[in-house]
């Protein structure tokens, strides 16, 4: 009995995903639930598991193809009932699609809508070989081919003299390659690239603003040295710097809840909760988990999700819902050493703190000079929606909760 290995049903916002990796090969013993492909989405790595006991004979879809939801992409045997095959399956020969009216066609999937769109094509002038009548991308790029000119119509032509062939001009801006200057091209994975599409979407669909402040991190220090061995020996997490800015963050959204809203059309959204994103930065590229009601969580609390949440990430393994939604996010430079930078936004939540690095220096109290563990925060905030008074106060607030801890831990 055979048992097909399927792509999983993928997130409404997520169109199709790329093979990443096959962690068994053909002839491998797998066991029922053990990992077997990663499907890598522009939000996640997507962990398939082995639907059953027995041995992978074929694997139908290589690494970095392209794959759509239930897509069958490799066939499990039970053991010893058939000798595995190579690595992909060789293709049956293709035969000629059926004609299906444009009323019998469905709706062409991702891949041939975007050929479509790409060649000016209708999906009325293809036929559709998939499955009930849909067209795929193999339609389209079948029907680009059969337009183009045959070998006796180019022959027909009259003959052109030709031409030496002209140098290709490089990019402008990209260095010449040379023999003792190499250079490596590589391609974008799917993680950075939609990285890279929201980014520009935040500075280009958004109002961004930046206001500084700075923070004395002294009293925090000196609160997290004193505890520091007690707390972790009690909740087996450390205690670090982000639980005290994830719960002044917290405190501080209820108490401006301009800056806890986002835009939806004509329409201004003010969430009754503080879904915080914490950004943690991984080989693949930045991610920003969700800290669910983080303003009923306790620093414990912040921290174990923390590190759950690094973890994950680090092993390709968060879900949709880890970082799907927020309405708040912190990113910290300072453990790269950045004294000072100015966060995008995250569409479509409307401010994002920056913490950078802490570092001794000199200030006046009281008149003296003194030397204090200080950190510059920067608030990026979408003026469209939020005023600057009311990102100042609310960067204020932040420092205050932070300068009094005892104030914020204590409900005060």
């Amino acid at each position: 009995m055979t048992t097909e290995v399927k792509v999983p049903a993928l997130p409404e916002s997520v169109s199709d995903g790329v093979v990443a990796c096959w962690h068994k090969q053909p002839g491998d013993a797998i066991r029922r639930d053990e990992a077997l492909v990663d499907i890598e989405t522009d939000k996640v790595v997507l962990e398939v598991p082995a639907p059953e006991d027995g041995v992978l004979e074929k694997i139908l879809v290589a690494d970095g193809d392209l794959v759509l939801a239930d897509q069958v992409i490799g066939l499990i045997g039970a053991n010893g009932s058939q000798r595995p095959t190579a690595v992909v399956a060789e293709r049956a020969p293709r035969q000629a699609p059926a004609v299906v009216s444009g009323s019998e066609q469905k709706k062409p999937g991702p891949a041939a809508r975007k050929l479509i769109a790409e060649h000016e094509l209708s999906g009325e002038q293809i036929r559709a070989s998939g499955r009930r009548g849909q067209v795929t991308k193999g339609d389209v790029l079948a029907h680009v081919e059969s337009q183009q000119p045959s070998p006796v119509m180019a022959r027909q032509q009259p003959e052109k003299t030709e031409k030496p062939a002209q140098p290709v001009a490089p990019t402008p801006g990209l260095p010449e390659v040379e023999e003792d200057r190499p250079q490596k091209r590589v391609p974008m994975s799917r993680l950075r690239a939609r990285v890279a599409e929201r980014l520009l979407q935040a500075t280009q669909t958004t109002a961004m603003l930046t206001t500084f402040n700075e923070v004395n991190m002294q009293p925090v220090k000196t609160l997290r040295e004193k505890h520091r061995e007690s707390f972790e020996q009690k909740h087996g997490v450390r205690l670090g710097y982000m639980s005290f800015f994830v719960r002044a963050a917290a405190e501080a959204l209820k108490r401006h809840p301009d800056i806890n809203a986002s835009i939806d059309g004509d329409d201004i959204v003010y969430h009754g909760f503080c879904d915080i994103g914490v950004a943690i930065s991984t080989d693949r590229g930045l991610v920003v988990p969700i800290l669910r009601n983080a303003e009923y969580m306790s620093l414990a609390e912040i921290e174990a999700d923390i590190l759950e949440f690094a973890n994950k990430a680090r092993d390709g393994k968060l879900s949709m819902t880890d970082i799907t939604g927020g309405t708040f996010s912190i990113t910290n430079g300072g453990v790269f050493g950045s004294m000072l930078s100015t966060p995008i936004l995250n569409p479509p939540q409307s401010a994002i703190l920056g913490m950078h690095k802490i570092q001794d220096r000199a200030v006046v109290e009281d008149g003296a000079i003194v030397v204090r563990p200080v950190m510059y925060l920067a608030l990026t905030y979408d003026h469209r929606i939020v005023d600057g008074k009311s990102a100042v106060t609310f960067l204020k607030t932040i420092i205050d909760l932070l300068e009094d801890p005892a104030s914020m831990l204590l409900d005060l």
